[in-house]
């Protein structure tokens, strides 16, 4: 009854929809609603703030976390046999967000405790700092990890790395270099091949052999101790490729805690000094290979010379007229002066330019001394310069000159990479001829000359000595004789030369057994000869029985009967 009243009646049908829209109106239901939907915004917003910390605020493209990733796999170095010279070690390293710490004043407290190098100001300085990510130690070690750990504390954390190590720490320093904490190289090969060492998978190969490198710094080491030496440096070169063996400075440093003080320094490449007598290897291959200047040739060595106010006279003189082999074996500054004169000044700055002592030499590592030369060339220039003053330049100038001059007379550019095709050719600088002169010239020295001492039997070495003055750094003097370089070039075997060697000691002090003197033959000699014996086995050189027929007819200087060298015969 009551429904089909409502139904005919059209003011009934008003009143019931009113009546049905405020009981739907009080109905609980919207408001449930609503605070669902509050709900649900609030943890949206807490989980977008999470994801923001965990996820987005780590991202590798952040600015301020680019340090995190920085430290990218990086190639191993190896030597010329494959030992392993410089490797990556995984570490973790502790950083902190400092949003997301609790008490950031006890976790400095906690981790300054734990390690006594962190200061407490300084790490609650950083953890109440409104940066994302602050580091707090790098390279941990597992022990300090384990530790960290059990501190509990939220809002600190550890980032995966890769900590870079030299197994042989000092040994191959100034070669190899190093790299900073995250992983950008500083120096040596380190720096130099950048760019590679990150990019490329397999190792990069020196031609450095570990084991002669050895050998080579235990040398010095004695030498520099024997003699009282302030440094010491040497090379092994070999003479037909330009692929160095061996380069030692001394004093050096452990690339896993470099200095900042002098034994960063590679005197082999970097420093540039005036050679002394070696220089007289090069005058000899000048004149030589001039044709102004042969071996029938002598020179009237009586008296000294004179340039003006400058006097040049020889360190032990003979006093009397020396065959051009007997100049060099005695290692005559007059004679040597009066060789250069007959090329002339012109003549001796070409043939140094061509064996390129009038620029840096350009090497793997890039630190590399510039040379000094004069800027204009007198009569004074040629003479000093032909024995050793007047230019200075680098160790490694040096051994590849000279190698060389003893190789036939092709020049190459020095690497420190294995199987380094780069200008292997080389380009020739003196005819084969006179570089076989120059060989038996240099063999001469070590038996009968200023080079005794160096001489290793059995491997028929050639050698030069030097010792040069220094000067002082203020004045531009040259300062007591006592502070000298010595220095000792030398190749083996010299009928087929194969290797050569270079040995400096910074004033070296004269003992009872070298009755007081401290020259190259003295001092740089017996070292030279160390490691001579030592590394030629390990390089395939073994020894020769010097007095057969072969060998001697091999060395023998050919000269002319009426020549005054009758007496080295």
């Amino acid at each position: 009854m009551y429904q089909a009243a409502t139904l005919s009646n059209p003011n009934s049908r008003l009143q019931a929809f009113l009546h049905n829209r405020q009981e739907s109106s009080s109905s609980p239901m919207p408001r449930f609603t609503l605070v669902v939907v509050l709900f649900m915004l609030a943890f949206t917003a807490i989980g977008f703030r999470l994801f923001w910390v965990m996820v987005l605020s780590h991202n590798p493209n952040n600015a301020q976390n680019k340090s995190i990733y920085s430290m990218l796999e990086r190639a191993d170095i190896l030597d010329r046999n494959g030992d392993v010279l410089a490797t990556n070690l995984i570490t973790f390293s502790l950083y902190a967000r400092p949003n997301q710490l609790i008490d950031s004043e006890k976790a400095a407290e906690k981790l300054s405790k734990l390690f006594p190098d962190l200061n407490k100001q300084v790490l609650q300085k950083k953890l109440s700092s409104r940066k994302p990510f602050v580091w707090l130690k790098r390279n941990l070690t597992p022990r300090q990890q384990e530790r960290i750990n059990a501190l509990g504390l939220v809002g600190v954390h550890f980032q995966k790395e890769q900590k870079r190590i030299y197994p042989h720490e000092k040994l191959m320093a100034h070669v190899v270099g190093y790299t900073d904490v995250d992983g950008k190289g500083l120096s040596g090969i380190e720096r130099k091949f950048q760019g590679t060492l990150q990019e490329k998978k397999e190792p990069l190969r020196l031609s450095l052999d570990l084991r002669v490198q050895h050998i080579v710094r235990d040398a010095l080491v004695r030498g520099m101790q024997e003699f009282r030496a302030k440094k010491a440096s040497g090379m092994v070169m070999d003479v037909n490729t330009g692929e160095m063996i061996a380069m030692v400075s001394l004093p050096d440093f452990d690339p896993h805690k470099p200095s900042s003080g002098e034994a960063i320094f590679n005197t082999n490449t970097l420093g540039v000094y005036e050679m002394g007598s070696i220089f007289k290897i090069f005058t000899f291959a000048m004149a030589l290979d001039s044709k102004k200047v042969t071996l029938d040739q002598g020179f009237d060595a009586s008296q000294p010379l004179t340039f003006g106010k400058f006097k040049i006279k020889d360190y032990r003189p003979k006093n009397r007229w020396l065959s051009v082999p007997e100049v060099f074996m005695y290692s005559s500054n007059i004679g040597t002066v009066k060789m250069a004169m007959k090329v002339g000044t012109e003549g001796q700055k070409n043939f140094f330019e061509k064996i390129g002592f009038l620029q840096p030499l350009k090497t793997e590592i890039g630190e590399n001394g510039v040379p000094m030369a004069p800027r204009e060339w007198h009569d004074i220039n040629t003479a000093t310069i032909s024995y050793g003053y007047g230019m200075a330049v680098s160790p490694l100038q040096v051994i590849n000159g000279v190698a060389a001059m003893v190789n036939g007379g092709i020049l190459r550019s020095p690497t420190l990479l294995l199987d380094n095709n780069n200008d292997r050719e080389g380009k020739r600088v003196i005819s084969a001829a006179t570089s076989e002169k120059l060989r038996r010239l240099l063999h001469l020295t070590v038996l009968h000359g200023s080079g005794t001492k160096g001489n290793a039997p059995g491997y028929l070495v050639g050698g030069k000595t030097g010792s040069a003055n220094k000067k002082d750094d203020h004045s531009n003097n040259y300062v007591a004789k006592d502070k000298h370089r010595a220095i000792f070039v030398a190749a083996f075997p010299m009928h087929d030369p194969k290797y050569i060697t270079f040995v400096m000691l910074d004033e070296p002090h004269g003992t009872s057994q070298t009755q007081g003197f401290s020259t190259g033959g003295w001092t740089s000699g017996p070292i030279t000869k160390e490691i001579i014996e030592k590394a030629a086995p390990l390089l395939g050189v073994l020894p020769v029985d010097e007095s057969s027929p072969k060998i001697q007819a091999a060395m023998r200087l050919n000269i002319s009967p009426e020549g005054s060298a009758h007496a080295l015969r």
